[in-house]
């Protein structure tokens, strides 16, 4: 389990505020850049367990299957990766999990965590441009690991139409899932603009004038930019935006999103492997984008034009629409796919970029080369270099760097590397008036509900029909007492107002509370909220969720400008 300190925050950003390209006044970590994976990591990396979804925690230890795990070690480390104890007396030497719990967190206790990190924007129904499709979004997000190795981001365009948002979810730490969350949507705002932008931006640069604001970004008091890291994040953009003046000739040609987001999303990558080999004289910086470049990110994004929606996806996040049928109920439409083993389309892919002979190694145990789940992500260098380079970096880098095991290990079968690519596979899809709104969320969620659960859900909480709705027992043989249980739970909350104000806040109650019956269980939301963080990720991952409204009224008005 990573063990780092969590950032501390210096001065606290605007929620929403059109900012320069980089600011100043963006607030700054101060105990970021620890080395990359410790023991307790390490250990973490090796004993992640899966989401124990019926059993109560006060149960005997639980499996830990190999399955679950981001990273499965190389045998030749599992000494190194694996606890000096077992679990059994991990936990009985602790009392986490082998003793029943007492002591149950109060309703106000559980929502104080579980609204600790909710954030919500509205839109303004008129953004001086355009009518937006947008309603507004919610978000939230759970930690399981400490600190939290998912990261979400979200802003709106300023010259440009449209809004961007996005999870990522971070391995081997978070400095990768950080960066990608605070750069990602630079390059792809500098990929969407015209030309002529692109000029006045470059101008502005070189006379020393201020620049034009790209994005308004829409951010929690906790979420923060790396201020030591601004500069060279913003020449590294600048040398993005000079290469794209000199490939556009100046004609007036419209902009291909898929393109932009595509490009963007490679050209970050690049930059970031790209810093990493050339390094800074800054021990720190230096230490930094090392950090970056071998830690990982998958990330999920959606780009929302008036009825044009674009998602980006690179790795296992998921993206989900949710839509109303005639008859009120609610269905799931996938934007994503996960570029893990489960998509045969993804190992056939990595089978054809590879030899023949490598065809059993590629994909082994249903992971790349045995050891990463995802099959596209940023970062991950160690995947990605030769290794010449790779000892040639690490050796050259800061003595923590090559102190580091994990950064010596060399990939088992390692032979013609790239094996991964941050290249994001682009949905797009034409919204209509049943498309009531989109739900972004790492596969912490996803791998503890159902899609079409996910979306009843929200659905239900979004239109305040789940009281109207019968209630299902999933064929579970139910008593009379047990029956008349349900019915006064949905008297009570018939009776109050909603206890979340967040869609976001409610899945993530959903997903962590939920009983057999689809109720939340308050002892079990208790006991799953109440495990300290040697534990907490055996149970789970790290939660985070956008859910994003749609304009029912405004999609329908475009549908009859175009008819």
């Amino acid at each position: 389990m990573c063990v780092c300190p969590g950032p501390r925050r210096i001065g606290i950003p605007v929620r929403s505020s059109s900012l320069p390209l980089f600011s100043d006044a963006m607030p700054a970590p101060t105990q970021l850049f620890f080395p990359l994976i410790r023991h307790c990591e390490l250990s973490r990396i090796y004993g992640t367990a899966c989401y124990c979804h019926h059993r109560h925690l006060c149960c005997s230890p639980p499996y830990i299957p190999q399955s679950r795990l981001r990273y499965t070690p190389h045998p030749a480390y599992a000494t190194f990766y694996r606890p000096k104890e077992s679990w059994w007396q991990y936990t009985q030497g602790r009392r986490y999990a082998s003793t029943p719990q007492k002591f149950y967190l109060t309703p106000p206790q559980v929502n104080s965590i579980l609204k600790a990190n909710e954030y919500s924007f509205k839109v303004p129904e008129f953004d001086g441009k355009n009518v937006s499709s947008v309603l507004g979004f919610d978000s939230n997000q759970l930690p399981a690991n400490a600190p939290i190795e998912d990261r979400r981001s979200a802003a709106t365009c300023l010259q440009t139409r449209g809004m961007l948002l996005g999870v990522f979810d971070g391995h081997a730490g978070c400095a990768c899932s950080q960066a990608v969350s605070e750069r990602l949507f630079y390059y792809i705002a500098v990929s969407l603009l015209p030309h002529e932008t692109l000029l006045e931006i470059e101008n502005a640069v070189e006379s020393g004038r201020a620049l034009l604001p790209i994005l308004q970004w829409h951010k929690h008091p906790n979420d923060y930019f790396s201020k030591e890291a601004s500069k060279l994040y913003f020449n590294s953009l600048r040398t993005y935006w000079q290469e794209l003046i000199d490939l556009n000739t100046g004609e007036s040609t419209e902009i291909d999103v898929k393109e932009a987001l595509v490009n963007a999303f490679k050209r970050l990558d690049n930059d970031i492997s790209l810093e990493a080999q050339v390094g800074d004289p800054n021990s720190f910086l230096n230490y930094l984008v090392l950090r970056v470049a071998f830690s990982g990110a998958t990330a999920c994004v959606a780009h929302v034009d008036g009825v044009d929606l674009h998602v980006a996806n690179t790795g296992d996040s998921r993206a989900m629409l949710g839509v109303q049928e005639e008859d009120g109920s609610w269905s799931a439409v996938t934007l994503s796919n996960d570029h893990n083993a489960q998509n045969e389309r993804e190992v056939e892919r990595l089978k054809l970029e590879h030899p023949k002979n490598e065809a059993k190694s590629v994909v082994k145990q249903d992971r790349l080369l045995g050891l990463l789940m995802p099959f596209r992500a940023f970062g991950d260098v160690k995947f990605k270099w030769s290794i010449d380079l790779q000892k040639r970096v690490i050796e050259s880098g800061p003595d923590q760097l090559n102190d580091n095991e994990y950064t010596k290990f060399i990939p088992p079968n390692y032979y013609t590397p790239p094996y991964l690519t941050a290249e994001p596979e682009v949905t797009y899809h034409r919204l209509r008036p049943q498309d009531k709104f989109l739900v972004l969320a790492t596969d912490g969620l996803w791998e503890t509900m159902h899609r079409q659960d996910v979306v009843r859900i929200v659905g239900e909480y979004l239109t305040g029909m789940h009281h109207q709705q019968p209630i299902a027992v999933g064929g579970y043989k139910v008593t009379l007492g047990q029956m008349h249980g349900l019915l006064t739970e949905r008297r009570a909350k018939m009776s109050s107002v909603f206890e979340d104000q967040n869609a976001a806040t409610h899945l993530i109650r959903h997903a962590v509370g939920n009983n057999e019956f689809g109720a939340v269980d308050h002892e079990r939301l208790s006991k799953m909220l109440s495990l300290p963080e040697e534990l907490a990720r055996m149970y789970r991952d790290d939660i985070t969720i956008i859910v994003v409204q749609f304009n029912s009224h405004v999609v329908g008005a475009y549908q009859n400008q175009e008819s």
